[in-house]
């Protein structure tokens, strides 16, 4: 067991291959299971998979007695999300829970405390020395990601507490993740169990645990905020922690913002792009599909309400309600950090009472002061801002028993909060940014619920909203604020206030209804179900790992689907007599990001070698104009090209270009060019391509989201404006094209194919490589010729090699890393020696005679 093993050096390049010192280790179960009597005539039901649910903290307190074992008494922290969520699983599933122990107990690791909590608990703690945790935690996470991510960089450290990236706080922040995927190595079977990975904390998690176990079932939930692509990438290790969120299964967000933000820094980051089909957003990612999960987190209906009916609680909403008597009671709960706007609050009340004078002796409003979770010069910030504004509003508006603004700082009992919510006739939350928030949805069932008040008040309710808080879409009926504008916050307390019952009956109902329904069980029960559905493809796939340190990855290959080597294709190579080789060349033979795209003078030193073997056809088929190729390959006189997808095609350098008869009408084109010179000046970095039988839309240059959405216009606005016209509109990888009917390299294959047979030569051996959606027609063509009308059946016993770059999904069974691992197929092809010709009778004889006179 490594969890008391040193966690502060991390060797990424070779994770697991450094041994790490530990004591004995725990014996712990990969599969825990309930013992059942057995019934000899229906067997019982497999139990549901094992959930495992990681978090930066264990669902527990700890509370000092000298006479419990071990010096802690613990108990379960009920109002933690990673505690309540088990109300949506499986009532018979097992659970586990991993994460470091509250931070009172943080000194009593042992093996021996392991072992009691896992057995009193289910939990399982993640041991990190002290200086290492705080290096992690208060280091990294909340003075470093914690801040960013809710938009603030780190430009004035010394006045906001913010941290400049270190890279020595991240490599602790990775050994921190690091200690994490060592203990759930302990226990995980990776077959059976479910992981769901919670919060900022453990980002890097995935990846440690992907690269152990290949086809682990993974899941993260982000609870803070995702910001815009343009805050994220100002971090140094951004690809590190996007890869590591791309590592996992299926990755949940609060909000549709928070996923636009993750997929904006996808495609920018890493030039990934995703797919809505059936209401899942998928990222196709290395041959897997990361499921995106768009879900706010609800409230444990059940626990709030044992608390709200406690005769404590009742007690509580009377003293409440007799000490705020005739006054109109606002109430504001919130943790003591930047975000939460807390001093912009009371900037607002103090509005409201300067513009509503009627307002000034009625208006209170109670704000209840969570405890900090971080220590630093910000939180020290915040509380001294808000004191000296309570200070100066209270002075000033203050009478005899009248104090507007109410600080309660210190710990506060769940009864007391539900008594200020049950008593409250409007909450207020003004964060500037936030994530996971759910006080709106307890004040809500806090009114609705308690009966302090009678049976027959009526329940109503107002919320005061943040815009920036997570929970804000999911509330239609609170009024949305824009928190850094103090007025409108102050118009919008005294809307609150002043609104008709009526209208406060109907928003409170409507809020009610949907909290009710949308609790933590059925967020739970969703995200489990989609976890389930996006690893239903685990087993029928072969996984393969690439990469080093957070760069690693996943490969998910389908079971027919492997790489092409010289050592599977060069014996089919040798023993055939009629070969026929197809070759793509922008990302097939040209990497695509190549700023000159002439071909270099190997891959002309390889083809020409290619071709003057008498027993290959050697063609490239480009989407590119015949003159670019022509004067590209001129120094290759046997090289075969179909230029513009097979508009143009001719059998060597000096023989004459054949044009297709399927389209000699190209009066479209003075149609389609306005259309495209209109996007183009319309969207900077695009372009646009003539060709002789076709037009190309470039937008590989431009911004990756503006330049997609605007030619997903483009492709829309083309096939209306030529519906009447024979040709094709298509989009593909940054380009839109438009091309008469009929053309395709799909076509130009048949053709080609057609031609050797009508030459009583039909190929016994076949290579089509190539990268885009163009290509797989290729495919089509030479896989399954069949489902083609016009398609031509090969020799039963030709030898086809179909081979796309990359690893994604593709008609071809093959595949090849990039342009450079084609290069060099294609030499290892070129260098194969022809196989020794059996030599006849006489040549028997000559070489026994010259044999025997030798000896």
């Amino acid at each position: 067991m490594p969890s008391l093993s040193c966690h502060n050096l991390l060797d990424l390049a070779a994770a697991d291959e450094v041994p790490l010192p530990s004591p004995t280790p725990l014996r712990l179960p990969r599969v825990m299971s309930v013992a059942s009597p057995a019934s000899p005539t229906s067997p019982s039901p497999p139990a549901p998979p094992r959930r495992v649910i990681v978090s930066h903290r264990l669902p527990l307190r700890a509370s000092p007695d000298p006479s419990a074992p071990f010096g802690f008494r613990f108990s379960v922290d009920a109002g933690t999300v990673a505690y309540q969520l088990r109300s949506g699983l499986p009532t018979n599933a097992p659970v586990l829970h991993i994460g470091t122990l509250p931070a009172s107990a943080a000194e009593a690791a042992s093996d021996e405390l392991s072992n009691y909590l896992l057995a009193n608990f289910s939990c399982l703690p993640v041991y990190l020395p002290t200086d290492l945790h705080h290096r992690f935690y208060h280091g990294f996470c909340k003075h470093y990601l914690w801040p960013l991510l809710h938009y603030l960089l780190p430009l004035t450290p010394s006045s906001l507490g913010g941290l400049p990236f270190q890279r020595t706080l991240y490599h602790s922040f990775l050994s921190a993740n690091r200690a994490f995927a060592d203990r759930l190595t302990e226990v995980l079977s990776p077959d059976e169990d479910l992981v769901w990975i919670h919060d900022y904390h453990l980002l890097a998690l995935p990846t440690f645990l992907r690269k152990r176990f290949p086809r682990a079932k993974v899941g993260f939930f982000l609870h803070s905020p995702f910001p815009s692509s343009e805050i994220f990438r100002t971090i140094p290790v951004r690809d590190d922690l996007v890869r590591a969120l791309l590592n996992a299964d299926l990755v949940g967000f609060h909000t549709f913002d928070y996923a636009r933000h993750f997929l904006s820094a996808c495609s920018r980051l890493l030039g990934l792009d995703y797919q809505s089909k059936r209401g899942y957003i998928g990222i196709e990612y290395y041959g897997r599909t990361v499921t995106v999960k768009i879900l706010p987190v609800g409230i444990d209906m059940g626990q709030l309400r044992s608390v709200v009916s406690a005769p404590e609680t009742e007690d509580a909403v009377r003293r409440v309600t007799e000490a705020y008597k005739g006054r109109r009671l606002m109430v504001g709960v919130d943790d003591v950090d930047l975000f939460k706007g807390i001093g912009l609050k009371f900037l607002a009340m103090e509005q409201l009472l300067v513009e509503h004078r009627e307002l000034r002796g009625r208006a209170v409003l109670v704000q209840i002061a969570n405890p900090a979770r971080s220590e630093g010069r910000d939180v020290q910030g915040v509380q001294d801002e808000a004191r000296a504004i309570i200070a100066r509003v209270n002075a000033r508006f203050s009478t005899p028993g009248y104090t507007p603004i109410v600080l309660i700082d210190g710990p506060v009992t769940p009864q007391e909060k539900a008594a200020y919510y049950a008593a409250a006739e409007c909450c207020v939350l003004s964060a500037v940014r936030d994530g996971l928030n759910r006080i709106p949805y307890i004040y809500t069932v806090c009114r609705q619920e308690s009966t302090a008040l009678g049976d027959d008040a009526p329940k109503r309710s107002a919320i005061v909203l943040s815009e920036f808080v997570g929970c804000s879409p999911s509330l239609s009926g609170a009024i949305r604020v824009n928190p850094w504008s103090v007025e409108s916050v102050a118009e919008a307390m005294n809307a609150a206030l002043r609104m008709p019952e009526a209208e406060q009956r109907l928003r409170h109902e409507k809020h009610y209804k949907y909290v009710s329904t949308h609790d933590v069980a059925y967020w739970a029960r969703s995200f489990d179900s989609d976890l389930q559905r996006a690893c239903k493809d685990h087993f029928s796939r072969r996984h393969w790992g690439i990469g080093f340190g957070m760069s690693f990855k996943v490969v998910a290959l389908g079971p027919n689907f492997r790489r092409l080597s010289v050592e599977h294709i060069v014996p089919s190579y040798r023993r055939t007599e009629n070969r026929l080789i197809l070759l793509d060349y922008d990302g097939t033979v040209m990497p695509e990001n190549s700023i000159d795209r002439t071909p270099s003078s190997e891959v002309i030193s390889v083809l020409n070698r290619l071709c003057e073997d008498p027993k290959n056809r050697v063609f490239i088929v480009s989407g590119r104009g015949k003159d670019e190729l022509s004067r590209w390959f001129a120094p290759c006189e046997k090289l075969g090209i179909a230029a513009e997808h097979g508009y143009f095609t001719r059998w060597s350098r000096d023989a004459p270009w054949e044009a297709s008869a399927l389209a000699a009408d190209l009066d479209w084109k003075n149609t389609a060019e306005p259309v495209m010179r209109l996007y183009t000046e319309a969207t900077d970095g695009s372009y646009i391509e003539h060709k002789e039988s076709g037009m190309v839309w470039h937008h590989d240059e431009a911004d990756p989201d503006f330049g997609s959405c605007q030619a997903k216009e483009l492709l829309d606005h083309l096939e209306n404006v030529l519906a009447n016209e024979p040709v094709v509109v298509k989009r593909g990888q940054h380009i839109v094209e438009v091309n008469p009917q009929g053309i395709s390299k799909g076509v130009v294959v048949d053709s080609l194919l057609s031609s050797m047979v009508r030459t009583g030569k039909p190929p016994d051996f076949v290579l089509c490589i190539g990268d885009d959606r163009s290509d797989e027609d290729m495919f089509e063509s030479i896989v399954c010729p069949a489902s083609n009308s016009g398609g031509v059946r090969l020799p039963a016993s030709s030898e086809v090699f179909a081979c796309t770059v990359g690893k994604k999904p593709s008609m071809a069974k093959y595949y090849l890393d990039d342009t450079v691992d084609v290069v060099k197929m294609l030499d290892g092809l070129a260098s194969a020696p022809s196989p020794p010709r059996r030599p006849g009778p006489a040549a028997a004889v000559q070489l026994r005679v010259s044999f025997e006179g030798s000896l």
